[in-house]
């Protein structure tokens, strides 16, 4: 392992901002101050003139997902490859088990496809159906799995959606296991019922999605998995909000004195519904994903969530598919697969349009893209801080650098870029993962299968307050 001195930064972490350096040794930080001697044989990296953040931790990512009868384009080396180009030095990925498949078994499947990855991951696991199996399951991969999130679908009817019976089940099971449940909001009977309307209606083209997902099908979900949770007393992690609605049923649920967690993908917060009426259909279709781009007040919304910490996390929903995929649904819009790609921009978007329009302090930007993640998720401090004892995953990000985003020179495999064309200002220099550089100055150090699979222990610190109020609602009986 390597020693590495980070000389003559700034040390940004989401409470404070510091001049310091930063001494990384076997892969954690061993020192940060000022002025701190340079062991022998140490390599040096100068970060005059920069910040030296937590390496980004991106929530919601799907490597090598099996989809709408195809598989995403990016793998977990490569794509964890983007995202040191990036500056984001983990993912949490998802599991996802077919309907009926023991979770145990994808689980497995997924660990061994993730075997490549360049980087630091851990995975999310969605529960599909429920039985007694499944149950268990989550018990299993709680204790021994380091797994502490379970993924709820309340879209994609006749596939991989939960219907109320199995959400109730598993966001019971997840309070029992101090696990966290997420969930991905849109009724999915009203999502299939608008998709075969639009259809009869002759609307096939890529036009139609937004039009099958409008905001209302997302804010029902997003209150009615609060709603569930509430009675539970069980707290909720609602992924990719993407609509004022959703947003207002978090600000309604947390005024409520409920915990909920809201996240938001950077494209949400920067790209409008506009993309889906471009008169070419690769274009159109490169856009489809759900929930879809929303009308522009939607964004200023999600904006004004972000700043007042109604939503704590930003992702990508990073899920590759190229234009010959996308193109499986050019007579139906349904059969287009969704996703979009993100990993490899996210972070310079969100400082450029969030730090350097002063819609978000340095130190909030750390934490949306970093730590707040690592609390929720229980990887704090190891992950999300600059601090001794915590991992060395660091990038050191130079606030003037400039640079046009575009599909031609990412490191992504796919096709289309949703930023193209965007110039951004603050770009990371260097980025290090486990204390050594996987990115330096534009030039990827990636190793294939270097990434760690990383345990997230059980009962996250909210689980300290949820203990606390619940004990205090337990039903007594009436003795007559």
């Amino acid at each position: 392992m390597s020693t590495i001195l980070i000389r003559g930064g700034t040390v940004v972490t989401a409470e404070h901002t510091r001049r310091a350096d930063v001494l990384c040794q076997d892969g954690i930080i061993t020192a940060v101050g000022d002025m701190l001697d340079a062991p022998a044989g140490a390599e040096m990296v100068d970060a005059g003139g920069c910040y030296v953040m937590p390496g980004g931790i991106d929530p919601h990512t799907h490597m090598e997902l099996p989809f709408m009868g195809t598989v995403t384009t990016e793998d977990f080396f490569s794509g964890t490859a983007a995202g040191f180009a990036g500056g984001t030095t983990m993912i949490i990925d998802f599991v996802i088990p077919n309907p009926k498949q023991s979770l145990m078994e994808a689980y497995h499947t997924w660990r061994g496809w993730a075997e490549k990855a360049a980087g630091d991951y851990s995975f999310h696991v969605a529960v599909t159906w429920w039985d007694e199996s499944v149950r268990q399951d989550m018990g299993t991969l709680v204790a021994e799995h380091g797994v502490n999130s379970f993924k709820h679908f309340m879209a994609y009817k006749n596939a991989i959606m939960a219907d109320d019976e199995t959400l109730v089940n598993s966001f019971q099971r997840c309070l029992e296991l101090g696990a966290i449940p997420t969930v991905h909001a849109e009724n999915g009977e009203l999502v299939f019922q608008l998709q075969k309307k639009l259809l009869a209606q002759g609307l096939t083209g890529p036009e139609a999605h937004p039009l099958s997902r409008p905001p209302e099908v997302e804010g029902e979900a997003a209150n009615r998995a609060i709603q569930v949770a509430k009675v539970f007393g069980v707290p909720v992690y609602i992924v990719h909000v993407s609509a004022k609605e959703a947003l207002e049923a978090i600000e309604r649920g947390q005024n409520g004195g409920q915990r909920v967690f809201g996240e938001v993908l950077a494209g949400h917060l920067l790209i409008d519904d506009s993309v889906y009426r471009s008169p070419d259909w690769d274009f159109a279709a490169g856009h489809v994903m759900s929930p879809p781009f929303r009308p522009r007040e939607h964004q200023d919304a999600l904006w004004r969530g972000l700043q007042a910490g109604h939503l704590h996390t930003t992702a990508t929903d990073h899920c590759c598919f190229c234009a010959e995929q996308k193109a499986m649904g050019r007579n139906d819009f349904t059969k287009i697969p969704n996703g979009t790609a993100g990993i490899e921009d996210r972070m310079t978007a969100l400082w450029t349009h969030g730090v350097n329009t002063g819609r978000l302090t340095m130190n909030e930007f750390v934490a949306v893209t970093s730590a707040n993640a690592a609390k929720i998720f229980n990887l704090y401090p190891r992950k999300g801080s600059v601090s001794v004892g915590a991992d060395a995953d660091l990038v050191v990000w130079d606030p003037k650098a400039t640079k046009t985003i575009s599909a031609k020179t990412q490191m992504q495999k796919v096709g289309l870029n949703i930023f193209e064309g965007m110039t951004v200002t603050g770009t990371p220099a260097y980025t290090l993962s486990q204390g050594r550089i996987v990115h330096a100055l534009g030039e990827s150090r990636a190793v294939r299968g270097a990434g760690r699979y990383v345990n997230r222990p059980a009962f996250p610190p909210v689980y300290e307050a949820v203990a606390k109020r619940n004990a205090l609602n337990v039903p007594v009986a009436v003795e007559r």
